[in-house]
């Protein structure tokens, strides 16, 4: 009996998969074991797909090895990459726990010291240039981790008004204390309100598992990491890696069809808010596939995903968050003497300043007065929002991204003493107001809650969204949709970026090495091609003496690829065991490294950084190079200039 008439068609795709991934994954380890100690179980095959049974995939024992072939000999044209292979490695030995083998020599390498006129000294040679403030330069080139860096020229000075997020912007939060508050809190809903299996309050938050700019496929409870082009470079499933075989069934070869990753059942990472989803979902997903738990059985991955974001985002809503906060912001909040400063210095040159926030007044208030006093303040000291000095507009509870898309949201104003709500008619009372309609309407108050994009800007008085610098974390909420949809400029906040550039720069060396033998694997290919050519044109057999110079070159370019996999994965794995490098995927941009060169115009490791550059600045872009200018920037390219003949 074949497999097509086991199966219905529909399905016959999806049981190679599933019977591919059954085949290939590895045993719980004991730490996830751990957390559901109660009812940990040798492993059965995961409800990865709904509406996929047991029954349904089930095949003859003596079928199960050719069908298993059959998948593994399948080739990808991404099969060439052997980073591929590197990245499937890291994800097999985060897993593990291995730490793979270091196979670069760090003491074999060329530096010297020179000054910063010599580092200069032909390109100013070139161009007849004197100048005097270059001796004061150091002798090397000082990048800080507090440097702000640019994708779109941009001067500060041309702005008209400066808006801030406040959460993970203006106020970041200590880890993993802050995190935990949330992921407590989902699970004692999980279990208390909807009948979740008590193991679950033995579930323990690690932060430092996730990354951002990975994807959650709900529908399957898998993790992944994808690169510019939507391919799946990194997959697990729960904290279990996916094989190569099985990642590809799913994310590459099923119905020709390459996924979008825009589908609703696909979750982007883009906020460190969403670390907490993210480990609560993953261990959930252990559960039900080694836990004997009738409850979790009866539910799809994408049901338990939805349950556990509701309860998460019930947590920031009903005080379990908020009100630790209050009582103890010294534990949860971190204190940045830069931010007055900066809020002031713009406010001096000029350049209004707003912000704008998805939390709502009470708790908005409550961490403003603590980073601005810089202590826990009294009642009311409080009741005062003296750091509304700071902002020409404060805007709380303002759903993102829907403001910024929905122009029929409606606006309220907050009284501060006590946050209740007052109606207000938005843009026809400012229209009404008559000539400085917008300063009048906001003399009488500037603290507001919900609105739009239209309400903002007619009451900075601004016309064209270029003339807004928005910084915020959130990618997509803050980021993405203002430049897109409005076309503000924009400022990302990533509090990882320090550390991803001290591993780099720690790195660099080993990354120079990789993409040197990169070029001379390169320079074989294409000695392989002039041979082959070559031996076309002579019209001889194939002789001894060709097949040994071909497989010469074959088997210098295996010894390259074998070393190239090794310092891959060494590369890699000094950033993230399991996920690699936050804004590379292979040799390619990761899809968050993407998003972030081609939305956000400026990117920092925190908001007051833009503080410490002068308002006349301007930022200016590192250059980009398409490959065919890239390859010949090496000074030892040698240009052949074929003509145009066809």
């Amino acid at each position: 009996m074949t497999v097509s008439q086991l199966l219905p068609l529909s399905l016959t795709a999806t049981f190679l998969a599933t019977l591919s991934w059954s085949l290939s994954i590895k045993t719980p380890s004991l730490i996830h074991c751990r957390m559901a100690s109660k009812s940990c179980k040798s492993f059965t095959r995961p409800a990865f797909l709904n509406g996929v049974t047991n029954s349904q995939v089930f095949v003859p024992p003596t079928q199960r090895s050719k069908l298993h072939a059959s998948v593994n000999n399948e080739m990808s044209s991404y099969d060439i990459d052997e980073d591929e292979a590197a990245e499937q490695a890291l994800a097999t030995n985060g897993a593990n726990g291995d730490t793979p083998h270091t196979i670069y020599d760090e003491s074999i390498n060329d530096y010297r010291e020179v000054t910063a006129s010599q580092r200069y000294s032909d390109t100013l040679r070139k161009f007849s240039l004197s100048l005097p403030t270059i001796a004061n330069l150091p002798s090397s080139r000082p990048i800080s981790s507090h440097r702000v860096f640019c994708n779109r020229e941009l001067r500060i000075d041309n702005l008209k008004a400066v808006g801030f997020d406040m959460d993970y912007t203006l106020a970041q939060y200590q880890q993993p204390a802050f995190d935990k508050l949330a992921f407590d809190g989902a699970k004692e809903k999980l279990v208390h309100s909807l009948g979740y299996p008590e193991e679950v309050l033995d579930f323990e938050y690690d932060h430092t598992y996730w990354v951002r700019g990975l994807i959650i496929d709900t529908q399957r409870g898998n993790f992944l990491k994808i690169d510019r082009h939507k391919y799946v470079r990194v997959a697990y499933h729960g904290f279990q890696p996916i094989s190569k075989n099985m990642r590809k069934q799913l994310y590459s070869r099923t119905f020709n069809k390459v996924p979008s990753f825009t589908e609703k059942y696909f979750v982007n990472m883009d906020t460190l808010f969403q670390h907490v989803d993210a480990h609560l979902f993953a261990s959930l997903v252990e559960l039900k596939d080694y836990g004997e738990h009738d409850f979790l059985d009866g539910k799809t991955y994408e049901e338990i995903y939805r349950q556990v974001r509701e309860c998460v985002d019930l947590c920031h809503r009903d005080g379990v968050i908020k009100d630790e906060v209050a009582r103890n912001p010294e534990k949860y909040l971190v204190l940045d003497k830069g931010l007055v400063p900066m809020l002031n210095k713009f406010r001096e040159s000029g350049i209004k300043v707003f912000l704008l926030t998805n939390s709502y007044w009470e708790y908005t208030s409550t961490a403003m007065n603590y980073l601005y006093h810089e202590k826990k303040v009294d009642a009311e000291t409080q009741k005062k929002n003296e750091w509304l000095e700071l902002f020409d507009l404060v805007v709380v509870g303002s759903c993102k991204p829907a403001y910024l898309t929905d122009p029929y949201l409606n606006l309220f104003r907050v009284v501060p003493e006590d946050g209740s709500l007052r109606n207000t008619d938005g843009l026809f009372e400012i229209e009404a107001l008559g000539e400085d309609g917008a300063a009048k309407f906001l003399k009488m108050g500037k603290t507001f809650q919900g609105g739009n994009w239209n309400h903002l800007q007619a009451m900075l008085d601004i016309e064209a969204g270029e003339e807004i610098l928005y910084v915020g974390d959130h990618l997509y909420a803050d980021v993405l949709r203002s430049k897109r949809a409005l076309g503000w400029r924009s400022c990302f906040i990533m509090p990882e970026l320090p550390e991803e550039m001290r591993i780099f720069q720690k790195q660099l060396s080993l990354r120079t090495s990789i993409m040197e033998l990169r070029k001379l694997r390169e320079e074989f290919s294409q000695y392989n091609d002039v041979l082959t050519r070559k031996f076309e044109n002579s019209g001889e057999e194939m002789s001894e003496d060709w097949q040994k110079q071909f497989l010469q070159i074959e088997e210098d370019d295996m010894l390259i690829k074998e070393k190239l996999a090794d310092a891959n994965l060494e590369y890699h794995s000094s950033f993230h065991p399991r996920w690699g490098q936050m804004f590379v995927a292979g040799y390619q941009d990761s899809r968050f490294g993407y998003f972030v060169k081609n939305y956000a115009c400026l990117y920092t490791s925190k908001a007051t950084n833009l503080g410490l550059t002068a308002l006349s600045k301007s930022f200016r872009t590192s250059g980009e190079l398409l490959p065919h200018d890239n390859e010949m920037t090496d000074s030892f390219v040698d240009f052949i200039d074929e003509g145009d003949d066809y």
